[in-house]
Order: C-alpha cells, then structure tokens, then sequence
C-alpha cells in the first residue's frame, strides 16, 4: 500500500491520543482530498454518515484495531481538524507527489 502524503496522525493532539484517536487521523490520512474536499459542515449527521460510507448501522465509524466506538460528533470535529491541517500544507505537498 502506498503511503499517503498527508501526516496529520503526527500533528500535535489537544489531548493525549488514545489508539482510536490515531487510528481515526491515520484513516483521514488516506482518505482523498477529492473527496474530503467535497465535505459539507452543514451536512445533517446522515449525510456525513452516506458520504464517507464506512459506518455501521449503530450509527458509529467502523474503524478497524480500536478500543472504543467514534460515533459521528468525534469523526466531524476530527475531519475538519483535518481539512485544516490539509490546507495548511497542501501547497507544500503538492509539488513533491500526487494528492
């Protein structure tokens, strides 16, 4: 598998990370930009759930070797702190590989 150019799994935490708060920036790592660009923040709680297309009918993330559930308010405030991230980078990453 190719590894993905963005590292936001590295940038700092706010708290300390548990395994499943890496694993969710890890998953966000190798989720295309074409798609996260796309992301709403007015998006109701079943679209955001249809468009990233990997929850359980439980209404949380299937998130493989995590010891707890990340239900759908965690995964948003993640992924737009990794929309964040993305952009503050893109510029630098683009020109060394494909995003």
């Amino acid at each position: 598998m190719k590894q993905p150019i963005w590292n936001f799994e590295q940038e700092p935490y706010d708290q300390s990370p548990d395994e499943t708060s890496i694993n969710l920036r890890a998953y966000f790592d190798r989720m295309p930009d074409e798609k996260m660009r796309r992301y709403s923040p007015d998006w109701s709680d079943d679209r955001l759930m249809e468009w990233d297309g990997n929850f359980r009918d439980d209404g949380n993330l299937l998130l493989v070797c995590s010891e707890r559930d990340v239900e759908v308010q965690e995964y948003r405030k993640v992924l737009e702190e990794a929309i964040r991230y993305r952009d503050r980078v893109r510029d630098d990453l683009i020109g060394r590989d494909e995003v």
